[in-house]
């Protein structure tokens, strides 16, 4: 069952989201070759608590910190420690933010120094998909029509998408239904109506879309070692179209 969120339910997911993108801006800011995936996390938390919030991803499920680092081959839900950053790495960070009881959840990949062409592109290809996908989240639309947008995209610049992990419906909880594949046909699914609340995370793997987990339990890595990069938003549907939740 999809919840839709009332007025007062999306201004407080949209304080959450600010938060989510005040941490996602500060990280980028100390990204340098040396510094450890711990100490973001660490700087995350700091922020996320001086600003009202709580991290959502602390003990959800037990993971063990309050963000995901993910680096290089490396897909989502890398868990943070001593692993220091190198020139030429990307990381993928992923931030959940819970304030006064709603979520707000986002993603973006960082170069660390000069990074190489691919990673580059990645990056730029990701991003991009990410815009195209919400803007296929219209009213009287369907739910595949933004899953269309990102692979088409994608798969137009010879990557592709990740089919084992998709984004998902969120407000009270941090994941809710309905899950929203970034692959598939248009005009299949639920219908969008406002007040459908979405996470929007577009990953893509610069090989084969194959991934697997390691012995952590967690951390997700492409099967073939390729470069990997997430960007995520969380966003709500009004009548006027898609508002991006997670901007400063």
């Amino acid at each position: 069952m999809i919840n839709l969120k009332t007025p007062e339910e999306i201004a407080l997911m949209r304080e959450a989201g600010r938060i989510a993108a005040r941490v996602l801006q500060e990280l980028e800011q100390a990204l340098a070759v040396g510094v450890t995936t711990a100490h973001l996390d660490k700087l995350a938390e700091k922020l996320i608590r001086s600003l009202g919030g709580e991290p959502a991803f602390l003990g959800y499920q037990n993971f063990p910190a309050s963000i995901c680092t993910s680096i290089n081959n490396e897909v989502v839900h890398g868990i943070p420690g001593l692993r220091r950053l190198q020139e030429g790495d990307i990381i993928s960070i992923d931030v959940g933010v819970r304030f006064k009881g709603y979520y707000g959840d986002a993603a973006a990949t960082f170069g660390v120094g000069a990074i190489s062409a691919e990673a580059r592109r990645l990056i730029q290809v990701t991003r991009a998909s990410l815009e195209r996908g919400i803007q296929a989240m219209q009213v009287g639309g369907y739910l595949s029509d933004i899953s269309h947008a990102v692979q088409s995209f994608v798969e137009e610049h010879n990557f592709s998408v990740v089919r084992q992990y998709v984004g998902h419906g969120i407000g009270s909880q941090m994941h809710e239904e309905p899950q929203v594949p970034n692959f598939g046909r248009p005009g299949r699914g639920p219908l969008l109506q406002p007040g459908i609340a979405l996470a929007i995370e577009p990953m893509v793997n610069a090989g084969h879309y194959e991934v697997k987990v390691l012995e952590d339990r967690w951390t997700v890595v492409t099967k073939d070692g390729s470069l990997s990069a997430h960007f995520e938003h969380t966003v709500a549907l009004g009548e006027e179209g898609p508002e991006i939740l997670t901007v400063l």
